[in-house]
């Protein structure tokens, strides 16, 4: 009975001191550029040693890669919980707007992340490469949904791989525009035109 609430507790520092560095990263790579930021300002900013940081991140590039990192579980997540009786339109495109309206939800900082992501190879890299796995990810909850064999059937890859296709194309537009263009309208238009393939299930 003591030893539950120690682990909380301490559970609860480690993601404080995660969130801070998080922070305090992000606003000095929106406001300078990714290659102009070192770790030892990241540390100066967040008031941590350096060996706090490496503790937590491996490099700056992890720290960029983990404002994005829990997409993937959220949009699975999501599409688990979609009602099962709806198209795998309707319920990839709330599976989707979940990530991106976590995004839109930080309004400027989660948009100049994003613009720094998609504007850096190195990080654009790692976040096409957590794409992959959310990819699977996404393929294992259709195939679940439309009781599909994902080792033989081809719909589920394709689907997922569609609707992530779809949500990399509103980022881009949303970080294009500077912000202007509305989020939550470009994912219905994007879903627009995909729908037709998601919903032509054989």
């Amino acid at each position: 009975m003591t030893t539950r609430p120690e682990v909380s507790l301490a559970q609860r520092k480690r993601q404080l001191v995660s969130d801070e560095l998080t922070e305090a990263a992000l606003k000095l790579l929106a406001r300078k550029g990714f290659d102009a930021v070192t770790v030892d300002e990241i540390v100066i900013a967040a008031g941590v040693s350096k060996r706090t940081f490496f503790r937590y991140f491996a490099s700056k590039e992890d720290v960029v890669i983990q404002f994005l990192a829990e997409m993937g579980t959220g949009m699975r997540a999501e599409l688990a919980s979609r009602p099962a009786q709806e198209s795998p339109s309707v319920a990839l495109r709330h599976t989707v707007w979940v990530s991106i309206d976590a995004c839109a939800g930080h309004a400027d900082q989660a948009l100049r992340v994003v613009q720094l992501i998609l504007g850096t190879p190195a990080l654009r890299a790692r976040f096409l490469e957590r794409q992959a796995q959310w990819r699977d990810g996404l393929a294992t909850e259709v195939a679940d949904r439309l009781d599909l064999d994902p080792a033989t059937d081809l719909y589920p890859q394709l689907a997922a791989g569609i609707a992530l296709t779809a949500f990399d194309a509103v980022l881009q537009r949303w970080s294009d525009s500077d912000g202007v263009e509305d989020p939550a309208a470009l994912t219905d238009r994007a879903f627009a035109v995909i729908a037709p393939a998601l919903d032509a299930v054989a």
